[in-house]
């Protein structure tokens, strides 16, 4: 471990707090079956990394690859953190290296927390310009944290006014069995209708509603009036 790791790992335990982390485990649905079953928390708060990300931001892939397969969850999320700022002041060639660390390290991206906070500004970046079939590959795999990475890396492509991949990824994850899943395409949907606009949104809608899963219609159409919510839930 270089001398850097190790100083930012100490910082981190200094700054634990074990009351939180308690409270960590809970809400990020940590016990046995769970979909963050086993993770480890030391109860740093989000805004906390980011201080760390920004004070730690020289470390290199190597150093953030030890960071990244942490059994902590903070130290695994300062390690996006830091590859989220790095991204952008990046050239193309270290681009290109920071999306291939982040596919190798996908299986270690295993929460939502993680995948929200870097997916649209790593994968969706990266993707923007470049073939996105990559999206397609991740969305078809047997994999939670894949397949959540793959909706939200277009998240950036929405803010671009661009909605097509999220629509098509939508509709390849109509009948994913998992909650998590549900919620991230109909959050992915909801956009869709903020910012290329709902009739959009409501094409889509018209010809899906009746196979989505209830929670996913339900973040899909939680802007409209109380008038449009009833007849798309009735569907």
């Amino acid at each position: 471990m270089s001398e850097k790791l190790a100083k930012l790992r100490a910082e981190m335990r200094h700054l634990a707090n074990p009351v939180k982390a308690k409270l960590f485990q809970r809400y990020f649905k940590t016990g046995p079956g769970d979909y963050g079953a086993g993770d480890k928390f030391l109860g740093l708060m989000v805004p906390v990394q980011r201080i760390l990300a920004k004070k730690y931001l020289d470390l290199n892939l190597t150093e953030l690859s030890q960071l990244i397969k942490s059994v902590w969850h903070e130290e695994r999320l300062t390690a996006l953190l830091i590859l989220t700022i790095q991204f952008p002041r990046a050239n193309e060639e270290m681009q290109t290296k920071i999306f291939n660390f982040y596919l190798k390290n996908i299986k270690y991206i295993n929460n939502w927390d993680l995948i929200d906070l870097s997916a649209p500004r790593i994968l969706g970046v990266y993707l923007w310009p470049r073939d996105k079939n990559v999206l397609l590959a991740l969305a078809k795999k047997n994999h939670l944290w894949s397949k959540r990475a793959a909706i939200l890396a277009t998240f950036y492509f929405i803010y671009q006014g661009d909605c097509a991949w999220s629509l098509k990824l939508a509709k390849l994850l109509l009948r994913d069995k998992h909650d998590l899943m549900h919620k991230a395409v109909g959050w992915m949907l909801r956009e869709v209708g903020k910012r290329c606009g709902e009739d959009v949104e409501k094409e889509f809608l018209d010809k899906y509603a009746t196979r989505m899963p209830r929670t996913m219609l339900r973040y899909a159409i939680e802007k409209f009036s109380e008038k449009e919510r009833k007849k798309y839930l009735k569907m």
